[in-house]
């Protein structure tokens, strides 16, 4: 396989400067170019639903890398620098003023857009959503203490904002048609005792969906009505969490595959040769479901990187994410649906303990609630393959790193 000259990566998240990253680490030696729609450098989006919102860290504290890493690496950023078209049979990229860039490999990592309220009066003014350091800091703005704050959606980004919404003084509805969001992906135990954690702070939550939203005269705010069980609820905002689209309007123009996100392979390598796509905008073929969470993202640009120069890929290991709320953390490891059965370690009523997923006598998933050390060893035994005893899994007194060690 031939070395590409010129590497344009497409997007400036997470996943495009991981790969960015992989390149030069590789040893890639060629041109790399960072198209980035945004102002400023490259940031993590994570802290926007967390610490970015309770004013508690600035720009500069949430960067993916410092700016001298660019000028040391070689990546060449373009600011405010939107891409309008892919050209992958000419070799390129067309930029908005219709300038034509040349590129060898082109790396798509466009993200996603949030999803808006699909409901009539969806799109009032008083509606946020949460992707952007502007749309943080905007949102910040409002939350006042005795604002009234209606989260739809009680996903990562909607629990955390509602969390946060909180500790700043307002008066926080949390509405979602799920009774217990989460619990595919982390049981019903460990989603159960974060979900009750909600009514435990103050926030009145409400399992509902929403019909319409109803613009009340004289800026006093809206009214959500809401399905299933009736009534309605008063809001001065609303903060709509209910996932994001994935970005795949340039890979469709070009003509690649895209099946809820551009389709990849091996190497992250989409129906085009020379295109790849990246973190949340990407699908593996074969996978039901794309994955949204930071250490995919990071993970999926570093396989693209070895994709691109023909180098042999990484283990992806486990899939991992972690979510911070009501001052706990939860973190899990694989999914809970996997799993036939599961084993409980810790008492539940103690708001710290873990859960774990077996099958066919291997541990599959794992969830946990401030128990950090049990997920890091959860994760390196799904990775392994380890046998497992479930009662060794449920004895506090037993430790599990002795299991690596088999």
């Amino acid at each position: 396989m031939s070395i590409p000259r010129r590497i344009a990566v497409v997007g400036a998240g997470l996943a495009a400067v991981s790969a960015c990253d992989a390149l030069r680490a590789q040893g890639y030696d060629g041109e790399l170019v960072l198209y980035s729609a945004e102002h400023g450098l490259p940031y993590d989006r994570p802290p926007l639903s967390k610490d970015v919102l309770l004013g508690k860290a600035r720009r500069e504290d949430v960067l993916l890398r410092p700016e001298h890493w660019y000028a040391k690496q070689r990546v060449v950023l373009r600011e405010r620098t939107v891409v309008r078209a892919l050209r992958p049979r000419e070799g390129g990229l067309e930029l908005a003023d219709g300038s034509p860039v040349g590129a060898d490999r082109v790396v798509l990592a466009t993200g996603g857009t949030p999803r808006t309220l699909p409901v009539p009066g969806g799109d009032d003014p008083a509606v946020h959503v949460l992707r952007t350091w502007e749309d943080s800091v905007r949102l910040r703005e409002r939350l006042l203490p005795g604002t009234r704050v209606a989260v739809v959606g009680a996903g990562l980004i909607g629990a955390e904002t509602a969390a946060v919404a909180v500790v700043r003084g307002c008066r926080v509805t949390l509405v979602d048609p799920v009774a217990v969001p989460l619990a595919g992906v982390v049981g019903d135990a460990v989603a159960g005792a974060l979900h009750g954690r909600h009514t435990a702070e103050g926030i009145d939550v409400i399992a509902a969906g929403v019909s319409r939203l109803e613009h009340r005269p004289g800026g006093s705010g809206v009214v959500l009505h809401l399905s299933g069980q009736g009534g309605s609820v008063a809001a001065d905002l609303v903060v709509a969490g209910i996932g994001i689209r994935p970005a795949t309007g340039l890979a469709e123009a070009a003509g690649l595959r895209v099946d809820n996100g551009v389709v990849v392979g091996a190497g992250q390598r989409t129906s085009h040769l020379n295109v790849f796509a990246v973190g949340d905008v990407a699908r593996i073929g074969g996978h039901r479901v794309r994955h949204e969470h930071w250490e995919a993202a990071q993970r999926s640009g570093e396989a693209a990187a070895h994709g691109i120069l023909g180098r042999p890929l990484p283990e992806p290991g486990a899939s991992w994410f972690w979510s911070d709320r009501h001052g706990c953390r939860l973190e899990a490891v694989g999914t809970m649906a996997d799993a036939e059965r599961t084993v409980v370690r810790g008492d539940p009523d103690s708001g710290a303990f873990t859960v774990f997923g077996l099958r066919d006598g291997r541990l599959v998933a794992a969830a946990a609630i401030d128990r950090g050390r049990d997920i890091r060893s959860a994760r390196r035994i799904v990775d392994r393959g380890i046998p497992v005893d479930a009662a060794q899994l449920a004895d506090e007194s037993a430790d599990l790193r002795a299991l690596l060690k088999r």
